[in-house]
């Protein structure tokens, strides 16, 4: 349906610049909240009151990027970012006479455990441990507990995203470089981690679904039902950007690069094996549901490339 008044918080990250680039070619109204340049500048509680009501759609997307070294200082932040900018969301939502009919909140699939033996369903997954686990964990008490009836809230425990300027970027960078091999190290042996993914594209179409559903409610498994081994993933990015070799990486040499890049091992390392069961189950069909397509459609290359022989 078009033609609605979508809030964006957290609409300066790459998924909120895609999010409102969409809806509005979608014939929707677009209100921005978060720093400066947003429509809406975070602790103005009468314009933010003001976004919220009577809004079809509310959308965060807030908190700091997790691509970062977990130091003291970033792990209080990632924490920070994500449950304050929830509670204040939910103070407004409380607040005004017409709140939105739907709240969509961010959230993330690897709220899941170490995953390599069976997939993390919406009816099975069970919930890990861990920094990046009690993050995920934090922000959904906080976004639930601020439930407003005639309000629909719908936590999207989304996959690794896929997109341009996404966490993509650095392992095509890989692949290009030669050292686009399988990586080791981590609980599962011989690259066999699952990475679970989604493409940015079909996150959107996902979230246009779930509002025309009031049946589904609270959380969500947004996941492609593709997920690949490491060493899948890492052969599928060679043969995108043509590189016919790369060198396998060893969990030291991965942490070498996650120093120097300012980032954690843990993207490559964990088995994330998520499927969305209650997508699928409610009838959503992707348009990426395999890896190599999505990720030519991101970076451009629809061409066909020479088989590449995995490390």
């Amino acid at each position: 349906m078009s033609g609605q008044r979508i809030v964006i918080a957290g609409a300066g990250g790459f998924m909120g610049r895609y999010f409102a680039k969409r809806f509005r070619a979608d014939g929707d109204t677009v209100v921005t909240v978060g720093r400066a340049g947003s429509d809406v500048v975070w602790g103005d509680t009468a314009a933010l009151e003001a976004a919220v009501d009577g809004a079809d759609m509310l959308v965060n997307l807030a908190g700091k990027s997790v691509n970062c070294r977990y130091t003291e200082k970033n792990k209080a932040a990632i924490f920070s970012s994500r449950l304050l900018t929830t509670a204040e969301l939910g103070r407004a939502v409380a607040a005004v006479a017409h709140p939105p009919a739907v709240w969509f909140n961010a959230s993330t699939a690897t709220i899941y455990r170490h995953a390599d033996d069976v997939p993390q369903t919406d009816e099975t997954g069970q919930i890990g441990s861990g920094f990046s686990v009690n993050v995920a964990g934090a922000w959904e008490r906080e976004f639930f507990v601020h439930h407003r009836p005639g309000v629909r809230q719908v936590a999207l425990r989304m996959a690794i995203v896929l997109g341009d300027g996404s966490a993509l970027s650095p392992l095509l960078a890989l692949a290009r470089f030669g050292l686009g091999g399988t990586q080791y190290g981590g609980r599962t042996r011989g690259g066999r981690q699952m990475f679970s993914w989604i493409h940015i594209d079909d996150v959107y179409r996902a979230i246009r679904f779930i509002a025309e559903r009031p049946d589904i409610d609270g959380a969500v498994n947004v996941s492609s039902p593709g997920p690949v081994q490491n060493r899948e993933l890492m052969a599928t990015l060679r043969r995108v950007v043509g590189a016919r070799f790369g060198l396998p990486l060893q969990r030291w040499m991965l942490e070498l690069g996650a120093l120097a890049l300012q980032s954690e091992t843990e993207l490559l390392l964990k088995s994330r094996w998520v499927l969305p069961t209650r997508l699928q189950a409610a009838g959503f069909e992707f348009e990426y549901p395999e890896l190599e397509p999505a990720v030519r459609e991101i970076t451009g290359d629809v061409a066909e490339a020479p088989p590449v022989r995995i490390p």
